[in-house]
């Protein structure tokens, strides 16, 4: 039996837009998805027995948990009697936007699917992540991608690469509340794919004045990092980003952060590092 040890990258929102809210609660946005060289790994190996393990950090539920949901719902869709042990080695913080646990999600059914040649197309696997969290099928696809809905429907898309400086201020940003909170803009208008690369002006995080108002460590973070260029939050938070021509301007400013906070310097990629690994051809 075959052993994968694949990464689950982290993703950044280069802007996101609110542009309005359905009757069920869920807001219509606008975003552009870019993943970074940093992820968290899973490690899948097969079983005969049909029983699925995971395992990862003491605080992750080991009967219910993304990655357990993605297996169940990957074995029902199909009919395999497949199991597997799953170790997840964490590397992204929780609720720092980066899409750790929707990507964690996508690589154990990316990753599943293979070991277990259940034979579904991406766009299959990407429904089926959906019924996860929106943010999973960005991942299962596995490019850049200009995403409006609630985040799922993409068109690919090859904005610059870049190094960028992530800080990762000690919170853990509650999407929930940030999307129901009164003062949130929820009456952006839409943009065009095309202005994503006529310059970014006016592009914002429209989540960003509420999480700044909510979680002063982020505030401080994004006051800091904007001495080097457009610093911004990305998905809900608590991540905070900025963009750096070489990697040897972002090593020095990290050198530089204030002392208590986490980050790390990672390459932007508009393929995921997962395809690549696996030696997928798009």
């Amino acid at each position: 039996m075959n052993t994968l040890d694949l990464p689950a990258p982290a993703k950044l929102n280069l802007f996101l837009h609110i542009t309005g809210r359905r009757d069920g609660g869920y807001h219509e946005l606008q975003t552009l998805f870019q993943f970074l060289d940093h992820s968290d790994r899973l490690r899948i190996t097969p079983r005969s027995d049909g029983r699925i393990r995971v395992y990862g950090p003491e605080w992750l539920p080991s009967g219910d948990n993304l990655i357990t949901r993605a297996a169940d719902r990957l074995r029902a869709r199909t009919g395999t009697s497949a199991g597997a042990d799953i170790e997840l080695t964490k590397i992204l913080p929780a609720g720092g936007g980066l899409g750790g646990g929707s990507s964690d999600a996508a690589t154990a059914l990316v990753g599943l699917n293979h070991l277990w040649e259940t034979g579904l197309s991406r766009s299959q696997l990407a429904t089926l992540g959906l019924e996860l969290g929106a943010d999973v099928p960005v991942f299962i696809h596995g490019v850049a991608a200009w995403g409006e809905g609630v985040g799922e429907q993409l068109t690919p898309v090859l904005p610059p690469e870049h190094w960028y400086l992530v800080l990762a201020p000690e919170v853990e940003v509650s999407t929930a509340q940030i999307f129901a909170h009164p003062d949130l803009t929820r009456d952006t208008p839409k943009s065009r794919i095309r202005t994503a690369f006529e310059g970014s002006d006016g592009f914002r995080n429209d989540c960003e004045p509420i999480v700044r108002q909510l979680y002063p460590a982020v505030d401080q973070a994004l006051e800091w990092l904007g001495q080097y260029g457009e610093a911004r939050l990305t998905g809900t938070g608590g991540c905070v980003f900025c963009s750096f021509e070489t990697q040897s301007a972002a090593i020095d400013a990290h050198a530089e952060k204030p002392s208590g906070i986490n980050g790390f310097i990672a390459q932007s990629r508009n393929r995921s590092p997962l395809y690549t690994q696996l030696g997928e051809l798009d």
